[in-house]
């Protein structure tokens, strides 16, 4: 039988991101699935902070195994943001074109496009908590290409490829990104318990 684990998220894209690369070694199940209508509050300063705040909130409130993830862009001309605030630098409103224009506004007239892509991924498994990070590093162009993925994909051109992650489209994306990268350590630590 496969066992259930709840993934801490809203967000349909990460969703489909982690199901396609999990395959049906488990049953993911969504917030929505739970009847969790809650909006997680992500109040901590750090990526392994926010992942941990949501997957322990789904432990305590549901008693589910659970994940939850935290996703950031840093960029080093720019000291590591946006980071921990990626999903709202322009604001609380979640507005990814809003995000794009603004990296790109403070990105003007910047020569160092230096930038990384970091999940880290917060497990609550048998009551015991572990962390999984996959990082990808990039770089920041000046124009956005691409029409696929979500976020800042338009604008980030991973180390070795020609591509945006917006132009390469999700089969390769979900083989060689940060999120594949951790969830890949996540399902290598399942599968090493089942």
């Amino acid at each position: 039988m496969k066992r259930k684990f709840v993934f801490a998220t809203n967000n349909a894209h990460k969703l489909e991101e982690v199901t396609a690369i999990l395959g049906n070694r488990i049953e993911l199940l969504s917030l929505k699935d739970i009847n969790c209508h809650t909006d997680i509050p992500e109040t901590a300063d750090t990526l392994e902070g926010n992942a941990l705040l949501k997957a322990q909130y789904i432990q305590e409130n549901y008693q589910m195994d659970c994940f939850a993830d935290d996703t950031g862009l840093e960029v080093e001309a720019l000291n590591g943001e946006p980071g921990v605030y990626s999903a709202r630098y322009a604001g609380d409103g979640h507005n990814a074109e809003a995000n794009m224009l603004k990296l790109l506004h403070a990105m003007e007239g910047i020569e160092n496009r230096k930038a990384q892509f970091r999940t880290v991924f917060a497990l609550i498994i048998d009551g015991k908590e572990h962390l999984f990070e996959g990082v990808i590093k990039g770089e920041i162009i000046k124009t956005r290409r691409g029409n696929s993925g979500f976020g800042y994909d338009p604008v980030f051109v991973p180390e070795g490829y020609s591509q945006t992650f917006a132009e390469m489209g999700n089969e390769l994306k979900n083989k060689i990104s940060h999120r594949a990268i951790a969830t890949n350590k996540l399902c290598k630590f399942l599968n090493s318990i089942q």
